[in-house]
């Protein structure tokens, strides 16, 4: 039965009875593969439901109700519960027994945010924006350099909900590090929180790097021999690329700024030094950014000057070559009127004088243009 059909059991069967179903469903659907890219291949948004407690997997059958009320109770432990692209009606249920905000809800399933960080009383609700390289054997006006993604986490005092909008960002091994990690992840839902920020920052470091290998490629080419019939498409392409990471990447400045300054509630002390951590690595990548949007910039003003270079040469060597015609063009256009007295007309050398003449001249104005650069 489809995630949908059981959130509708919660209206007819009793909202308890009704979520305890559909968190049985998300437990029994938690064995999918972390690593997939897409949606479970289960047909479900439902990835995986964990419960920690002391940073520590607890394994067993429990449902998404029975974990909840169990680490509420103990006061040691969290639910880490991972969604895909939910529909309303999938997430409508989850939505009432953690009781997060009709906002902040609306935000999740609809998706299309921008980097940002929320408090609905004890509950703290982000939107991070994750980007990936697209690999492309040669960089063309319509390559697709960067794409995009979502990632919204719910954190609260005992859970932490991630939905993920996108065929990247997959949050399995992310998973898999923490685990492996108890101490770290014995410091609560905040733990979870900061190491997907981390990991959403890194993956704008890396993709920043393979963008620079791009714009390096793009400036040799603007830079050598024929520079100037290199395609400026490319430049825009990478400049409208460039500017959809700048979008991810810069308005999640101030998010982490409160997270790694300000107190939360949820968010203890000492996760707040990683906060501080994840923020520098956010300015290198800033800074990247813009340092390659000047870049840009240098190099189309670059290639246009080049065009307008060799629009010149090409126009000083039409001018030389019109001069060089221009002078037996002229000549002959005298000796063509046909008129009696012309001078040296019935003289037997007149013919290779003439001749001699427009030979003479022409290389005179050869000499001179090829002396000027012209030719």
């Amino acid at each position: 039965m489809s995630m949908a059909g059981n959130l509708r059991k919660v209206t007819s069967l009793g909202r308890v009875s009704g979520l305890r179903k559909v968190a049985g469903l998300a437990r029994r659907r938690a064995r999918v593969d972390l690593s997939h890219p897409a949606r479970s291949p289960l047909g479900s948004a439902v990835v995986n439901c964990v419960m920690y407690q002391d940073g520590v997997r607890v394994t067993g059958d429990h449902d998404l109700v029975e974990a909840l009320e169990r680490v509420r109770k103990s006061d040691r432990g969290f639910v880490w519960l991972g969604l895909h692209e939910p529909t309303n009606e999938e997430f409508a249920g989850i939505a009432e027994l953690f009781d997060l905000h009709p906002l902040a809800v609306e935000d999740t399933v609809e998706a299309h945010q921008r980097p940002k960080l929320e408090r609905y009383g004890e509950t703290l609700f982000a939107v991070f924006k994750t980007v990936c390289y697209v690999e492309h054997q040669e960089l063309t006006a319509t390559s697709e350099v960067v794409n995009t993604g979502e990632i919204m986490v719910f954190v609260g005092p005992a859970f932490v909900i991630t939905v993920r909008h996108g065929r990247h960002g997959s949050l399995g091994p992310l998973r898999e590090e923490l685990e492996a990690n108890p101490q770290q992840l014995a410091k609560g839902p905040a733990a979870v929180l900061h190491a997907i920020a981390d990991h959403v920052v890194d993956d704008y470091l890396s993709v920043t790097d393979a963008v620079q290998a791009d714009i390096d490629q793009v400036e040799t080419d603007v830079f050598a021999e024929n520079g100037a019939r290199a395609d400026p498409g490319r430049i825009y392409q990478l400049k409208r690329e460039l500017l959809e990471l700048r979008r991810a990447v810069v308005p999640l400045d101030r998010p982490i700024q409160e997270l790694a300054g300000r107190p939360v509630r949820v968010i203890d002390p000492e996760i707040q030094a990683y906060f501080r951590d994840v923020s520098d690595h956010l300015l290198r990548a800033t800074e990247q950014i813009a340092a390659f949007d000047e870049l840009l910039n240098s190099i189309l003003q670059a290639h246009l000057a080049q065009v307008s270079v060799a629009q010149n040469e090409d126009m000083r060597k039409i001018t030389a070559w019109a001069a060089l015609i221009a002078v037996p063009t002229m000549i002959t256009g005298v000796y063509g009127m046909n008129f009696t007295y012309m001078p040296e007309l019935h003289w037997g050398f007149g013919y290779p004088l003439v001749l001699v003449a427009i030979a003479v001249g022409c290389l005179v104005l050869y000499r001179g243009f090829k002396r000027n650069g012209w030719l």
